[in-house]
C-alpha cells in the first residue's frame, strides 16, 4: 500500500490549519506533491516514506528534462521539502530525504520602482473634482503610504483605522494580521473621503464597514484599482509597466533609501522572510551605483 493520499490528507490539514495559508497556496503545495507521487509510483513504486535523496534527484532531472523554468522548478522543490518537514514533524519520517536537495539557481528579477517624482506626478492627474477622483487619491495614497497588497487595499475596514494611534490593521497572507503605521497623507484623504463621499453613498448591506466603495455602494474590486492605476500611469505620460504592486515595491524601496531597517520593512510588507524583503536592499544599492555614476566628478 503505498498511501500517498492519506499522507496528503494530513498534509492539506497541517497547511490549512497550522500555518494558516489560503486555499490558493494550499492547494499550489499539494499540486506539488501530486507531480511527486506522478513521477515515484509510476518509476519506483514507493510511499512517501520509502524516497530517497537519490529518488528526489531523479525527480529533478525529470522536470528538468521537460523545460521547467528554475523558478518553477524552485517552487515545486519548497513544496516538497515542506511535504518532508511534516512528516517529520508527524515522526512518520526520522531522516529528511530533501535536506540535501540542491535547488537550481535563479536569477532574483528586482521589481519596477517608481521614483517619488513619478508617484507625485500620478496623483497630480487625480480629478479632486469628482467623487472618484476623492476616493482614488484616499485609496492610492493608502495603497503607497502604508505599502500594502492590492487585496489588503480592497478588503482594509473602516474599523481597521486607529488613526489616534497612527496605525492600521491589515489582514494578509493566509489571514494573518499585522499593525502598519499610517501618515499624515493617507490619513487626511482618508478622513476626507469618509467624511465628504463615502457618507453620501447609499452602501450596501454586506459593505457597512467596507473603505473603498465603487459607486453602487459595493466593495471596490482588484481589477478596478488596477485599471485606474493604469488609466493614471498613461495620463502621467509614464512608460513603466506599473500594477498596485509597483506602489508596494517604491514604498519600500524609499523606506529603505532613507535609511529604514529591514527587519521593520519586514514587518510592515507582512513579509514571512527576511529574504523577500531583502530584494529592496538591492534595488538600494543599483540607486546608490546611478547616482554615483551621475553626479560623481570623475564621471562627468
Amino acid at each position: 500500500m503505498l498511501n500517498w493520499e492519506s499522507y496528503k490528507k494530513g498534509y492539506k490539514y497541517y497547511l490549512k490549519m497550522e500555518r494558516s495559508l489560503s486555499e490558493n497556496s494550499v492547494e499550489a503545495y499539494l499540486d506539488d506533491i501530486n507531480k511527486l507521487e506522478a513521477f515515484i509510483t509510476s518509476t519506483y513504486s514507493l510511499s512517501p516514506k520509502s524516497v530517497t535523496l537519490f529518488h528526489l534527484q531523479q525527480f529533478v532531472k525529470a522536470i528538468n528534462e521537460i523545460g521547467l523554468s528554475a523558478t518553477s522548478q524552485s517552487r515545486i522543490l519548497s513544496g516538497i521539502r515542506s511535504f518532508y518537514k511534516y512528516l517529520i514533524l508527524e515522526n512518520e519520517i526520522t531522516d529528511d530525504p530533501s535536506s540535501l536537495l540542491d535547488f537550481p539557481k535563479t536569477m532574483r528579477k528586482l521589481p519596477e520602482v517608481l521614483n517619488i517624482q513619478e508617484i507625485d506626478k500620478i496623483m497630480s492627474f487625480i480629478d479632486h473634482s469628482t467623487n472618484e477622483g476623492q476616493r482614488n487619491r484616499a485609496l492610492l495614497e493608502t495603497l503607497y503610504g502604508c505599502g500594502l497588497r492590492v487585496t489588503e487595499l480592497v478588503d482594509l475596514k473602516i474599523s481597521d483605522l486607529h488613526f489616534n494611534d497612527d496605525y492600521i490593521n491589515v489582514i494578509g497572507k493566509g489571514d494573518k494580521q499585522r499593525l502598519v503605521p499610517i501618515g499624515g497623507a493617507a490619513k487626511r484623504y482618508i478622513t476626507i473621503y469618509l467624511e465628504q463621499i463615502r457618507s453620501h453613498i447609499p452602501v450596501k448591506k454586506l459593505h457597512t464597514d467596507t473603505l473603498f466603495l465603487n459607486r453602487r455602494g459595493g466593495k471596490i474590486s482588484r481589477v478596478m484599482v488596477f485599471l485606474i492605476i493604469k488609466d493614471l500611469a498613461e495620463k502621467a505620460g509614464i512608460k513603466k509597466t506599473i500594477s498596485p504592486h509597483t506602489f508596494r515595491h517604491s514604498f519600500a524601496t524609499h523606506l529603505v533609501e532613507g535609511g529604514a531597517d529591514l527587519r521593520a520593512i519586514q514587518e510592515m510588507l507582512g513579509h514571512q522572510s527576511i529574504t523577500t524583503t531583502e530584494i529592496y536592499a538591492h534595488i538600494d544599492n543599483y540607486y546608490l551605483r546611478d547616482n554615483i555614476i551621475s553626479f560623481h566628478p570623475r564621471n562627468q
